[in-house]
């Protein structure tokens, strides 16, 4: 998962009580469901994960379910204002090389990536209006900055998104936003799809800052620095944490969506 700071944008699109991210989302069309006369030139929302492991409480679709549910309502919001809007099928696989040494991850690299997401955006854009990926995997990001500016040195409207949370809240300010399968993911997950997180195994991992794991990370991956595949610490996750980071997560994807003012590397950032 691809973690940045970002404050959740209070607008009318909220309504007075009720977040993104706990209102039953206007429910936008799949696009694997349209028979061809009925695609027209909609913009494409696709999800953007992995299959990895996310430490021995979190299940391997981690990074796609998290996607997958900030792209839907994203879409869910694009077509309550009247924006013809398909959600993709997500890509569900990713580059994970660092997550190898665990059983159950499927990395197919980034060269294979990169030509997948060519190809997807090629194909797409002779018929959509804008292709808008929603990366739930930080893993991604290179593979995204490289081919997305491509695409659209090639003449087609294509940008990317991160899944952005604020920090959940805690003593002094908030917590840490941590890095892979630790309070934020959990949070997040046991908000989704609670029957999914086996809580009972939640354990902390290695939460030194990922800064100051990065060069060990390189020489071993995750498995180098935290054997269970933690990087942080869940303890303290909560279903309603959960709610409001998805919440934020919605409203800084609606804001970079709204501005749509992509940087050199491709991204939305209003």
């Amino acid at each position: 998962m691809a973690h940045d700071s970002g404050e959740p944008n209070s607008s009318e699109e909220r309504g007075p009580r009720q977040s993104a991210g706990s209102r039953q989302p206007h429910r936008p069309r799949q696009l694997a469901d349209r028979p061809w006369p009925e695609v027209s030139r909609p913009v494409v929302c696709l999800p953007f994960g992995s299959i990895e492991q996310h430490g021995p409480h979190l299940p391997l679709d981690t990074d796609t379910a998290v996607a997958t549910a900030v792209a839907q309502r994203l879409a869910g919001r694009l077509a309550a204002a009247g924006t013809d809007v398909v959600m993709a099928p997500p890509v569900a696989y990713g580059s994970s090389g660092e997550h190898e040494h665990f059983a159950g991850t499927v990395s197919i690299g980034r060269d294979a990536l990169e030509v997948l997401l060519l190809e997807y955006g090629r194909s797409a854009c002779r018929w959509a209006e804008k292709l808008v990926i929603v990366n739930g995997h930080g893993g991604n990001v290179d593979v995204l900055t490289a081919a997305v500016p491509r695409l659209v040195h090639e003449g087609r409207d294509v940008a990317w998104l991160g899944c952005v949370p604020e920090a959940p809240d805690g003593d002094d300010g908030g917590a840490p936003l941590d890095a892979h399968a630790g309070r934020v993911e959990t949070s997040l997950m046991l908000h989704l799809q609670p029957e999914r997180v086996h809580l009972d195994r939640a354990e902390p991992g290695n939460t030194e800052p990922l800064r100051a794991l990065l060069p060990e990370l390189r020489r071993g991956g995750v498995a180098g620095v935290a054997a269970n595949g933690i990087l942080g610490d869940p303890r303290g996750a909560s279903a309603a944490e959960g709610e409001r980071l998805l919440s934020a997560m919605v409203e800084a994807a609606w804001r970079d969506y709204v501005a749509w003012t992509p940087t050199a590397s491709g991204r939305l950032v209003a």
